[in-house]
């Protein structure tokens, strides 16, 4: 099953994201591990994670940040 979030600092492959507490898009043209949300300080975000909405999400290889 396919996974629609994926937390802070996941390696991921291109596509884009949406925050999953405020809405903020974000592109990523090339693998690299996803930042927070830039406005993570400005309003609560306790989801902490993306929306994936292209693309393929989370990279096989580390499907989680810190090992969870």
């Amino acid at each position: 099953m396919k996974k629609d979030e994926v937390p802070y600092g996941s390696d991921v492959s291109a596509g884009s994201y949406a925050c999953a507490d405020c809405g903020y898009e974000y592109a990523n043209q090339s693998k690299r591990s996803l930042p927070p949300c830039p406005d993570f300080k400005v309003i609560p975000h306790p989801k902490r994670a993306w929306k994936i909405l292209t693309g393929a999400g989370d990279a096989e290889q580390d499907p989680y940040p810190n090992g969870r």
